[in-house]
C-alpha cells in the first residue's frame, strides 16, 4: 500500500543499523523474550497444502507488518451502532464521519507512546499511521522483525506464481506491549485460495445449463424494471478484490453490450482504487463487477484491488486498513472473501469486527459472500466431525448472503437452495440481539435438524439474506463464460440493490441504509421471496450423510430470510 495514502508519518526513512544497534537489538530480544507474552496463541500456523516452502528468508531482507493498537471506547461503539441501526431509535440513521469515529476510538496517547518507543528502541523508524490512528504499518528487516517478535521465523512460501512471507511459529511481544496491541499483521495467516466456480459439468445433464442467468434475467425475477436504475449523484457502491483478481475493463465493456441492452447502464468503473495487476482477468473479479453494475444500474462504481503490494502484508487487512483512512468511500460494499472461523486468531477476528462496527457506523453497507462448502465440514479426530463456519461470512455485523437456485431451470421459476450456499452458526461470536426471535423460531420448529454435536446453536447464524448463485453467463478475457455458480454471484446481486434503495432514499433526502441486519429482523421477511426447499452440504460421514442444513419457512441458516422483491423492498425500506 503506497505511503501516499497515509497521514500522521511520524517519519519515514531506510532503516540503517549500525552494528552497536544490531548489539542493542539482539539484548532487547533476549530479555523480552524471557518477559515475552503471545500476542495470537490460538492462530493456526500451519501450512495450507498448496503453499510450497522455498527458503528461510535472509536476515537483512525488508518485511512490512502492521500493529493494531489497542482502541479506546469499543463497547461505545457498539452501542452507538445499534442505535444508528435500529429504525426503531430516534438515532437511527445519524450516522458519523471517519473523523468523528477516529476521535472515539484512536488508542490512548500511553498505548501510542508504549508502542512507537518499543518500535524506535529496535531502530524501526520507517512507519505509517492512517487517520483512526489504531493501526501502524512499519518496515524492517526479518533480522529486526524476529528480534521484535520472539518466537517469529520467517520463511518464503509459494502458490502458483506469487511469493509470501510468512512465519509458521507462534511470536510473542514483551509483556509491557502486550497490553497495548490486539494483533501484528504480516506474521500468520495465509490467503485463502480462490473459488472454483464452475459446478462440475458431470453433476448435471448438460441441458441444465439450458438457461444460464444473465441481468435479464436477475432484473425478471426480482421485479426490477427498465426504469430502475441509478439517479442520484451521491450515490456509489463497490466491490473488494484480493487473491491476485483483477477485472478488465474489456470485458465489462463486452458483457454490458451483450446483455444489459434492456436498462440504462454505465460500461466504466468510475474508480479503481489500488493496483490493477497485468495477465488475465480474474472469473471472480469479472462476475462482482459485472452484477453490481447491472442490478445496481448507472450507480458509480469502485473497485478496491489490493493483491498484496508487499510479500508479508495480508491484502484483506490492507482493505481494511485503507478503509479507515478514506474520509470518503461508497456506501454498499461487496466481498466474496472468506476463511474458515477456527483458522484465525480470535484476537484478529475481534479487531475486524470493530473495523465492520466502525463502517457501519459511518452509513456504510458491508456485504459477505457466505460460501460455497454448505455447511463445511472440519475433521477434529477419527471418529468426530463437526461444521465448519466461515469468516467473515460468521461476523454479527455484516450482512451475509447465501444462494439459490431456480426450481425449473429452464425458465424464470422460483427459487430452492443451491446445495453449496454457505451457512450455520458461529463457534466464536453469539448470537446476534437483533436474530435471536427468528433463528430460536427455527430451531424450534425445523424437525430434521443435524446432531447437536455438530453445530453451535447458540452462536450468530448466518446467512442473512440470499439471491441466485447458480448457472450465470460472464465476461472474462473478452470471452463469454456460462455455468459459473457461487455466493460470489449472489453477493453483488444483492448490493446492486442495496444500492438502488440507497438510490431512492437519497432523493427523498433519507440517510444510506447503513448497517442493514438490525432493520432486516425486523421486517421478518416483508420484501423477500422465502425460500423453503432444499438443504445444503456438509460432513460426508454416516450421521449426517453430507447433509447440513435445510430451508424452511421464514429464516433458515441456508438461505437467511430469502432472496429480493425489490418493489415491495423498496418500500419497507423507505418507510
Amino acid at each position: 500500500m503506497h505511503s501516499d495514502r497515509f497521514h500522521c508519518c511520524w517519519f519515514s526513512s531506510h532503516i540503517k543499523l549500525r552494528a552497536n544497534t544490531m548489539r542493542l537489538v539482539f539484548v532487547l530480544s533476549f530479555i523480552w523474550l524471557v518477559s515475552g507474552k503471545l500476542l495470537e496463541s490460538d492462530q493456526d500456523v500451519s501450512v495450507p497444502e498448496d503453499w510450497i516452502l522455498l527458503e528461510r528468508v535472509k536476515p537483512l531482507e525488508e518485511v512490512e507488518l502492521t500493529f493494531a493498537l489497542k482502541q479506546q471506547n469499543v463497547g461505545r461503539l457498539k452501542e452507538l451502532l445499534k442505535l444508528v441501526s435500529d429504525p426503531d431509535s430516534q438515532q437511527y440513521g445519524k450516522f458519523m464521519s471517519l473523523e468523528e469515529v477516529a476521535a472515539l476510538l484512536q488508542p490512548s496517547q500511553l498505548t501510542q507512546k508504549v508502542v512507537q518507543n518499543w518500535l524506535r528502541s529496535y531502530g524501526v523508524k520507517n512507519c505509517h499511521t492512517v487517520v483512526t490512528q489504531d493501526f501502524l504499518q512499519c518496515a524492517m528487516t526479518v533480522q529486526v522483525a524476529e528480534a521484535l517478535l520472539p518466537g517469529a521465523k520467517f520463511h518464503r512460501y509459494k502458490r502458483d506464481a506469487r511469493t509470501l512471507l510468512r512465519s509458521t511459529s507462534l511470536y510473542s511481544v514483551h509483556e509491557d506491549v502486550h497490553q497495548h496491541l490486539d494483533f501484528v499483521g504480516g506474521v500468520h495467516r495465509f490467503p485463502p485460495r480462490g473459488r472454483d466456480f464452475s459446478k462440475s459439468l458431470e453433476e448435471k445433464p448438460s441441458a441444465w445449463y439450458h438457461l444460464g442467468v444473465t441481468p435479464s434475467v436477475i432484473r425478471s425475477r426480482y421485479n426490477l424494471t427498465s426504469k430502475d436504475v441509478g439517479t442520484a449523484s451521491n450515490n456509489s457502491q463497490a466491490v473488494a478484490q484480493f487473491l491476485e483478481q483483477y477485472y478488465h475493463p474489456a470485458d465489462l465493456s463486452e458483457f454490458m453490450s451483450l446483455f444489459a441492452g434492456g436498462f440504462p447502464h454505465v460500461s466504466e468503473v468510475e474508480r479503481v482504487v489500488g493496483t490493477q495487476g497485468g495477465g488475465k482477468a480474474g472469473i471472480e473479479a469479472s462476475l462482482d463487477v459485472e452484477y453490481i453494475m447491472s442490478s445496481g444500474a448507472n450507480i458509480s462504481t469502485w473497485v478496491f484491488t489490493n493483491p498484496g503490494r508487499h510479500e508479508t502484508q495480508e491484502p484483506f487487512l490492507q482493505w481494511m486498513v485503507l478503509l479507515s483512512n478514506m474520509s470518503a468511500v461508497p456506501w454498499v460494499h461487496t466481498i466474496s472473501y472468506g476463511d474458515d472461523e477456527d483458522s484465525l486468531s480470535v484476537a484478529y477476528m475481534d479487531r475486524i469486527n470493530v473495523e465492520f462496527m466502525k463502517a457501519g457506523l459511518r452509513g456504510i453497507s458491508m456485504l459477505f459472500a457466505s460460501g460455497d462448502s454448505g455447511a463445511g465440514c472440519w475433521h477434529l479426530t477419527k471418529e468426530r466431525n463437526t461444521f465448519r463456519p466461515s469468516f467473515p461470512a460468521s461476523s454479527p455485523y455484516v450482512t451475509t448472503v447465501g444462494g439459490t437456485s431456480f426450481k425449473n431451470p429452464f425458465k424464470v421459476s422460483y427459487e430452492v437452495t443451491d446445495y453449496i450456499s454457505g451457512g450455520g452458526f458461529s463457534n466464536v461470536f453469539a448470537m446476534a440481539d437483533y436474530q435471536a426471535d427468528a433463528v430460536g423460531k427455527y430451531l424450534k420448529s425445523v424437525q430434521s435438524l443435524p446432531p447437536q454435536t455438530y453445530f453451535n446453536s447458540s452462536g450468530r447464524a448466518y446467512p442473512d439474506l440470499a439471491a441466485l448463485s447458480d448457472n450465470y453467463w460472464v465476461v472474462t478475457n473478452r470471452v463469454p463464460i456460462p455455468w459459473v455458480s457461487g455466493t460470489s454471484a449472489s453477493t453483488p446481486v444483492v448490493g446492486g440493490i442495496l444500492s438502488l434503495i440507497n438510490d431512492q432514499r437519497f432523493l427523498k433526502g433519507l440517510p444510506s441504509l447503513g448497517f442493514l441486519n438490525p432493520r432486516l429482523y425486523k421486517l421478518q421477511g416483508k420484501g423477500l421471496y422465502d425460500v423453503t426447499e432444499g438443504c445444503h452440504l456438509s460432513c460426508l460421514d454416516d450421521k449426517v450423510e453430507g447433509k447440513g442444513f435445510c430451508a424452511s419457512t421464514s429464516w433458515d441458516p441456508v438461505t437467511g430470510w430469502g432472496t429480493p422483491n425489490y418493489p415491495v423492498l423498496l418500500q419497507a425500506l423507505l418507510d
